[in-house]
């Protein structure tokens, strides 16, 4: 079957809501892109699982991926999203307002996330999320370990990039940055990896 038909099943197998297609709206409007509904899915299922109280993101976009992270969350958990662009986080604040999430359950951080990386505590969170510029993974990967809590969750969007770490004859920067990554964390002593072949690819490992 072909491939196409089967991701369409999986996204429509559990239909978003009003507010995320409204924040899906926003996304396209401006040109980001954000996670398909079946990583959305698969995320608020290992924030629920982990039973997540403290929760990193890496590129807010429009707030997508935020609003299935926060249902799978402690309802007194909170989500410290973190972007450089303004304009995304203005429409992400309306995303998550709009779905009746306030700022006492979101910290919306304008900046580089390596710039406001340093500035987060040690061993204070249960999950992080990476879905920002590939080229940086590494080192948010370096930073998230020194995040989470034991049994925290580190997890990468787009890990696949749209099948071409598979494909040798690609050597543009982003993919040769996502094979790096993949290999670091297949290898890091104090990690337990997954490649998950949902959406553009989920990378996730639990801390040790």
């Amino acid at each position: 079957m072909d491939g196409d038909v089967i991701n369409d099943w999986l996204d429509s197998w559990l239909p978003e809501d009003a507010e995320l297609i409204a924040a899906r709206a926003r996304a396209a409007e401006v040109g980001v892109p954000c996670v398909d509904p079946t990583t959305g899915s698969l995320l608020r299922l290992l924030a629920a699982t982990g039973g997540a109280k403290a929760v990193v993101e890496l590129g807010t976009g429009a707030g997508v991926s935020a609003l299935w992270l926060l249902r799978g969350m402690r309802e007194d958990g909170v989500l410290t999203t973190v972007d450089p662009e303004t304009e995304h986080q203005r429409l992400a604040r309306q995303s998550l307002l709009e779905a009746g999430y306030g700022t006492g359950r979101v910290r919306l951080i304008a900046g580089r996330a390596l710039e406001v990386l340093p500035r987060l505590s040690d061993s204070a969170y249960d999950l992080v999320f990476c879905d920002a510029l590939a080229q940086e993974n590494s080192d948010y990967l370096t930073a998230a370990v020194r995040l989470l809590r034991p049994g925290g969750l580190v997890v990468f969007a787009g890990a696949l990039g749209a099948g071409r770490v598979a494909d040798p004859s690609a050597r543009d920067a982003d993919t040769v940055a996502l094979r790096e990554l993949a290999k670091a964390v297949r290898e890091h002593e104090q990690l337990t990896p997954a490649l998950l072949p949902v959406g553009a690819g989920l990378l996730a490992a639990v801390l040790s």
